[in-house]
Parts: C-alpha cells; sequence; structure tokens
C-alpha cells in the first residue's frame, strides 16, 4: 500500500511520534484528494484512502477535513465495522457533521453494533428528539440500558460502566458458564464472571484462568474470590481510578445499595477517564477549554481563551492602579522601588505556581485525607516562607553590595531603604503567593469546583496584585521611615 511505503521511507523525527507520524502522512494525502480551490473532491481517491487505512487513523485524521468532506470519508469505509470503529475514535464535532448525513434507520444499524458503555457516549452528539426517535428503532432491551446509563452524570461510575457483563449464580458450573459465555461472543469475556446468590446479590468472581484450569463439573463456588472492591453508580470517576490504580484490580463491579451488581468498570474504561481527567486538568491549568484541540480555527481558540484572559485583565488593570496609587508618592526611594517590581511579581507567582501544583496533585493522586490535611498545609506554607525569607534575604544583600562596589554610581538615594524594601518586599511577596498557592485549591474544592483551576491564570493575576499590592506598602513604609 502507498501510506506503507511512505512509511519505510520516511522514518519520524526525533520527538516525533509514530501515530503522529502517521496522522501527517494521512494528511497529505486527504489534502491531494481534496482541493481546497477548487472544493472539489476526488472521489475515487477517498475511496482507495478508506479502503488503506485503518478507521482509528482515520478517525483522528478526519478533524483535519473542511465539515463537508467528513460525511464522505465515513460513507466510503469498507464495512459496518470499520464505520463503528470510526465513530468510537473521532472527535465530537466529526460525528455531528456525520450524524446529519445520516438516515435513521443507518444510524439504528450503527447503534446496534456497538456495546452499550460505548453508544451512550455518541448519543450526546444527537439532539434529544433525534435521540428518542433511534431508541425507538433499536432494540428495546438495548434502548433501556443506553437510557439508564446516560441517567448518570458524566463523571460518575454510573457512566463508566457497561451493563453488559457474565453473571451466574452459586451453583452453576464452569461448564455450563462456559457454554453460555460461547453463545454469546459480543459480551466481552475478559471484563470478569461475577457470582450472585439466589436473591441476585453479589457474592464473589471467578478469574478467567481458573474458568480454563478447572474441570467443568467443578461448581462456581468452589472456585470463586471474595469482592474486596466494588463502588456505587454516583461514585466519582477519581474514585473509581484511586482504586482500580492502588488495587490493580482488573474490573470493578459497580453495585446499588442492596449490593446488586447493576455494571462493570472494565481496565480500558478507567484508562479513558484517566486520559479525559488529565486533558482536563492540563487544560485548566493553562487557562481554556479541555475539549480544545491543535485543529480549532483561530476564532474558536480565542473564544476558549478569552473568559479566563478577561479576569486577568482586570487584575492587571488593578495593579496598574495600586502603581499609580504608590508612585504618587514622590522622593524617598519608592522611584527606586518600581525597577523592581518584576522581581516580586515573578518570584511570588512562582513560588504559589509551585504550592498550587504541588497540592492540587496530592488532591488528584487521593493522598490529601482529613488526617494529613493540617500536616500537609503547614509543611508547605513553611516551605513557602522558608524560600521567601532565604531568597528576600540575598536579593537585599545583592542590592546592597552592588551600589557598595559601584561606589554610589547606581544613584540610589539610600541603599539600606532600597535593599531593605527589596528583601522586605519579598518575602512579604512570596508569603502572599504561598497563601493563594495553599489555600485557592482547598477553596475551589469545597465550592466543588476542580482545584486545577487555582493553578491557571486566574489565581496567578490575583497573585500578582496581591504581592505587589504587599510590597509598595513596604516600600512606603521604610521609606517613610528613612525619608
Amino acid at each position: 500500500m502507498e501510506i506503507q511505503d511512505e512509511e519505510k521511507e520516511q522514518v519520524p523525527s526525533t520527538g516525533e511520534s509514530r501515530t503522529g507520524h502517521i496522522d501527517d502522512l494521512l494528511k497529505e494525502k486527504l489534502e491531494r484528494a481534496y482541493h481546497k480551490q477548487t472544493s472539489k473532491v476526488r472521489l475515487h481517491d477517498i475511496v482507495k484512502i478508506a479502503c488503506e487505512h485503518s478507521p482509528i487513523d482515520l478517525a483522528y485524521a478526519a478533524s483535519r477535513l473542511p465539515p463537508n468532506v467528513r460525511p464522505i470519508l465515513f460513507e466510503n469505509l469498507p464495512n459496518m465495522e470499520a464505520k463503528v470503529k470510526f465513530l468510537l475514535n473521532t472527535d465530537s464535532d466529526t460525528r455531528v457533521n456525520v450524524f446529519r448525513q445520516l438516515e435513521d434507520g443507518e444510524l439504528q444499524k450503527i447503534f446496534e453494533r456497538m456495546p452499550t458503555d460505548e453508544a451512550v457516549w455518541l448519543v450526546e452528539d444527537l439532539p434529544e428528539r433525534r435521540f428518542r426517535r433511534i431508541m425507538e428503532l433499536i432494540d428495546s432491551k438495548k434502548a433501556v440500558r443506553i437510557r439508564e446509563l446516560k441517567k448518570h452524570d458524566r463523571r460518575s461510575a454510573g457512566r463508566l460502566m457497561t451493563s453488559e457483563f457474565f453473571a451466574f449464580t452459586m451453583d452453576m458450573t464452569l461448564g455450563e458458564a462456559a457454554a453460555y459465555i460461547r453463545d454469546n461472543p459480543r459480551i466481552d469475556f475478559m471484563k470478569g464472571i461475577f457470582i450472585l446468590n439466589h436473591a441476585g446479590e453479589l457474592q464473589g468472581y471467578v478469574p478467567a484462568r481458573n474458568m480454563m484450569i478447572n474441570p467443568p463439573q467443578t461448581p462456581l463456588r468452589q472456585v470463586m474470590r471474595p469482592i474486596l472492591h466494588k463502588v456505587t453508580a454516583d461514585a466519582t470517576r477519581e474514585e473509581v481510578i484511586d482504586i482500580v490504580e492502588r488495587y490493580k484490580v482488573s474490573c470493578l463491579p459497580v453495585v446499588d445499595i442492596d449490593n446488586y451488581l447493576i455494571g462493570v468498570i472494565s481496565q480500558e474504561d478507567v484508562v479513558e477517564a484517566m486520559e479525559d481527567l488529565a486533558d482536563q486538568t492540563i487544560a485548566r491549568l493553562a487557562g481554556t477549554n479541555e475539549k480544545f484541540t491543535s485543529h480549532d480555527p483561530i476564532l474558536r481558540r480565542f473564544l476558549t481563551r478569552a473568559p479566563w484572559l478577561l479576569v486577568t485583565l482586570a487584575a492587571g488593570l488593578l495593579s496598574v492602579g495600586v502603581m499609580s496609587a504608590f508612585t504618587r508618592q514622590e522622593g524617598g526611594a519608592m522611584t527606586f522601588a518600581l525597577f523592581f517590581v518584576p522581581l516580586i511579581t515573578g518570584m511570588s507567582g512562582n513560588i504559589g505556581l509551585q504550592c498550587s501544583t504541588v497540592l492540587v496533585r496530592i488532591m488528584a493522586m487521593g493522598g490529601l485525607t482529613v488526617g494529613n490535611r493540617r500536616e500537609t498545609i503547614v509543611k508547605e506554607l513553611l516551605s513557602g516562607l522558608f524560600t521567601g525569607a532565604i531568597f528576600g534575604v540575598g536579593s537585599g544583600l545583592i542590592v546592597y553590595l552592588l551600589d557598595l562596589l559601584s561606589g554610589g554610581t547606581l544613584g540610589i538615594a539610600s541603599p539600606m531603604a532600597v535593599s531593605a524594601i527589596v528583601g522586605l518586599g519579598l518575602i512579604g511577596g512570596c508569603l502572599a503567593g504561598t497563601l493563594l498557592g495553599v489555600f485557592s485549591p482547598l477553596f475551589f474544592s469545597r465550592i466543588g469546583v476542580d482545584p486545577a483551576i487555582s493553578a491557571g491564570p486566574i489565581v496567578t493575576a490575583f497573585n500578582d496584585f496581591l504581592s505587589m499590592t504587599i510590597y509598595f506598602l513596604v516600600a512606603w513604609g521604610v521609606s517613610s521611615i528613612f525619608f
């Protein structure tokens, strides 16, 4: 195949992943098949590309195509299985474009081929009225399962779980269970085999290995193992990730308040949840939308960033007002104090960001508990204060020594006063940054907002305002003492 020949000839450069290299090659081929100047599509080229390449790779490449070309690529995929993989792996915008071009009957076939836990994510890209129409067309049992999963919050265990799993009573044998599994090949065997009592309550599970190494006539009760970890449907995805990561469970059962098994969360589901959580956290650290991608147009990039930056702009204007108010104090050391504003804001901002990032990471990993909360906060506060004191004293001494070594040519009216302003101002600014860096994640967490926002541009801007205010108050106070 042509793409494979190109892959052999072109080796990915250092720092470029193999998948990224494939995306670039596919982009070139798709651009050749679509002429932007004439807006014409070479249909035979699109068909060839769709047949030659993995639908997963095409799903990622589709986001780089014009909206009107994406449905054409989808329609020319070789079979229904490839179309399902394409829709599961592409982005929301592409799915919306494809769904608009499909009839209800085609969507029915697609959703009937999908696992229920995957289909529930795709139906969110459908208008509510069309969703109800599709649910009336597909198998009634599957429609009920999709509706039940859709009721759960997007960030809960109920949304991560699948309602398709194997569960047997304790008195069944391995042979009987194996026969049932063979008759239902579409259900993932590796997600676990769960054991229930006659009342339907969860009692244990049987590893896949035990199904193969024991005689068929062995009762399930003899080879089952106890369930040590389980969650309810309203558990958060962070709680699910914490349990799976700590105890290395291969699948996590989801039960209701009566201990009835209602779903199973596999490791694949947890990995996807971790990726979504990481994307969201990184985006909020940067002060933008977690759904933002590198292929979005400039206007959309602006709209996703502007709301956060407006707050930063407002805080910056407040900082200008503070600076303007203090610069009216003529004479003394105030003139020289202005030169050190970038030093104060930069140091306090970095210290605050370090404290906030460390605390956010501890909270994300589930390391902040009621028992160690106070100790963790105190240690971070002392670390920030100690760092500020060391750098504050050091900066003050450096300013004083520079004027001393230059023989007064720097023109500083009172080297001792300026040194005291820089040193004490830096200590105060670092203390302000530490307080914001430590307590802002706790505050946002308390009000139900992602604490990662505390490390973004909003708190950074307020930190600049607060540290600069403290610095000028120190400068005004020291200047009034010396002059």
